[in-house]
Parts: structure tokens; sequence; C-alpha cells
């Protein structure tokens, strides 16, 4: 795919895919101003939120056939974990959506991707200012925790309400004879952040060391 078709296609290099989410935090700083409170704020973002993640399924699709070279499995895991929290957790449970731990991790995802389009963009047109890179790199260090722990926190605030209603779950008996426990499975999903998250989180600081480093002694050599 050429530059200028992989620019105006791929999601993460597309001028919308910077917008969209130069969009959620315009709203977010809007709605702000408008109350004077940073709670439950999500209202304010909610519907672009949800359309702007969901089109984000597109990137698995284009690191599968080669469109772009990054890793499917982790692209994968990215993508389909914040699409499982802007509709099985957010969307699904209404009591979560005014939890301060939700401004959290949409705040994070909200910077971290104005960063990351932003880097490829201008690593495509073969002029990326140290500062994007250098941010790319480095602010992940706080982004990454900060997201991770209004995910987790959003999910254990759902618990409850999950487990009273019985929402999504199955019971036996039925004509399929076969159960689910949705209950069981957020807390699952909230045991596998720790095997996953320290991996994802150790790649980026072998990446930003490797990265950084080259870029210094490029540096001085000049």
């Amino acid at each position: 795919m050429s530059k200028g078709l992989e620019l105006l296609w791929v999601p993460r290099t597309s001028p919308v895919a910077r917008l969209r989410w130069l969009v959620i935090a315009v709203g977010l700083v809007r709605a702000y101003l408008a109350k004077g409170s940073y709670h439950s704020l999500y209202y304010s973002i909610e519907k672009p939120l949800k359309f702007f993640q969901t089109g984000a399924l597109l990137e698995i699709l284009h690191c599968a056939f080669g469109i772009v070279p990054s890793s499917v499995v982790l692209t994968a895991f990215q993508v389909m974990s914040r699409v499982f929290l802007t509709w099985a957790v957010t969307h699904s449970v209404k009591e979560v959506q005014s939890e301060d731990s939700v401004l959290l991790f949409v705040v994070a995802w909200t910077i971290t991707e104005i960063i990351r389009y932003s880097f490829y963009t201008f690593s495509l047109l073969n002029h990326l200012p140290y500062l994007i890179k250098w941010a790319r790199y480095t602010l992940f260090i706080v982004l990454y925790p900060m997201g991770v722990s209004g995910e987790l926190l959003t999910i254990y605030a759902a618990l409850p309400f999950v487990r009273q209603s019985g929402l999504y779950s199955i019971s036996l008996p039925n004509k399929y004879n076969f159960s689910f426990d949705y209950y069981t499975f957020l807390i699952l999903v909230m045991i596998s952040y720790i095997p996953i998250f320290p991996q994802l989180y150790f790649h980026m600081l072998h990446q930003r060391r490797k990265v950084l480093s080259h870029t210094e002694e490029h540096k001085k050599s000049e």
C-alpha cells in the first residue's frame, strides 16, 4: 500500500483517526469547563467513544492482512480489551458510568491515541519531531498504569451489580445444557491482567530504551 493511501485509509495513520480522539478530548474539556467538575464527564463523550472505539476493530484486520507491520495478537488484545470495557462493562452496567475510574481510563486512552496516531502519521511522512517520538516512548510509563487502573477499578465496581442482576449469565437447566456466570468471567478478566499487562509494559520499556538510545547516538554522531 502506498504512503498516500495508508495515510488516508489505515485507521492508525489517517488524519480522521487523530481527529476522532481530539473530538473526545475537546468534549471532555468543554464538559469540564461547563460543569466545573470532573465527575460524570463520561456522559459528554459516551456516543463518540463507543463509535470510535468500535471502529478501531479495523486495526486488527489491517494487521492480519499485513497492511500495517504490527503484531496481530498485541493489537487484538489492546483493541478487544477496550471494546470490551466500552460495551460489555461501561455500557451494560449503567451504575458504573458515573465512577471516576471510567474517566481515568478514557483520559489515558485519549492521550495515548492522540500521541500514537501522530507518531505513525509523521513517521510515514518521514518527518518525525523528536518531541512526538519522546512522548510516544515516555508518557506510556504513566498512561499505561493509569488506564489499566481505571479499567480494573471499573470492572470491580461493576461486580456487585452484575451479581445482583445476573447480567449475561446463563443458568441451568436449559435445553443446551450450558451455563455461564458473567460475574465469574469478569473476575477472570481482571486476573488476566496480571500476566498480560507486565508483558506489554516491559515490551514498551524495551522499545523505549532501543528507540531513544538510538536517537541519542544519532545526535552525537552528527
